[in-house]
């Protein structure tokens, strides 16, 4: 049977899905990222299905999300620095595995769906025991995602509440966990991306014009792949999780 488990490492509430028998037994780990006022439970039907051929699935609540939600009324602003804190969650996350003798052979993946996308690239630039990763409809350009988001915000006059020289120092912070400036940090680790071809939302040309830039830093073509969906908007499809578990099986 597969076992749903909550548990709390350091500050962060998780979710540990395995198969009840192999609960104390090293495995394949996968941490899967929830997108942006989404929560740890919304993903459990993909942690499901890679639970069933042998992993262990941790799904954590990102800052301000989740049982870590708040009275914060400004949310919207904190949203990269909400990334910024999955970096953190991430290295506590593998801590608390080696400690516990749970990973094996260190096949630690991370995967993660729109914010939980956006955070698995940047990740990448941070960590390099990730073995895998697996983005779903989010942006390995996140300087220009943030860039994009501010003049949407001029446009529309929304109250932005930072002078131009705050905004230009969190540019300056994201774009050293940009992936798409530090291309080399890939290292051939596998890589998959799924991004329905309409989002309007985290735009689809970020994940695909990227990934015909990284496809040259492969040697073996098959260790990163594109997965669009036409017509697809921003909201991951049964499809798109079939494909991203049959694809991490394969290489994480």
């Amino acid at each position: 049977m597969i076992g749903i488990y909550k548990e709390y490492w350091k500050n962060i509430p998780v979710l540990v899905i395995v198969q009840d028998d192999k609960k104390e037994k090293a495995l394949p780990v996968l941490t899967y990222l929830h997108g942006y006022t989404s929560a740890k439970e919304h993903n459990l039907p993909l942690a499901f299905l890679m639970a069933e051929r042998g992993y262990r699935i941790v799904l954590p609540d990102c800052m301000l999300h989740g049982e870590r939600t708040n009275d914060n009324k400004n949310k919207d602003k904190e949203f990269f620095t909400i990334i910024e804190q999955n970096l953190i969650d991430l290295q506590i996350i593998k801590d608390q595995l080696d400690s516990r003798n749970l990973l094996l052979d260190q096949r630690f993946g991370v995967a993660g769906t729109s914010m939980g996308g956006i955070t698995t690239a940047a990740a990448l630039t941070q960590y390099d025991w990730i073995k895998a990763a697996a983005i779903l409809m989010g942006s390995p350009k996140i300087t220009e995602y943030a860039k994009e988001l501010v003049d949407k915000m001029k446009q529309t006059n929304d109250s932005i509440n930072m002078s131009d020289q705050e905004i230009d120092s969190i540019y300056d912070s994201l774009s050293k966990i940009d992936l798409s400036k530090q291309l080399n940090k890939l290292n051939g680790r596998p890589l998959f991306f799924w991004h329905g071809e309409n989002d309007s939302v985290v735009p689809f040309s970020h994940s695909y014009d990227f990934y015909q830039q990284a496809i040259n830093y492969y040697k073996n073509p098959e260790s990163i792949r594109f997965l669009k969906e036409v017509g697809r908007g921003h909201k991951v499809s049964r499809f798109a999780t079939l494909e991203t578990v049959d694809w991490l099986e394969m290489q994480l």
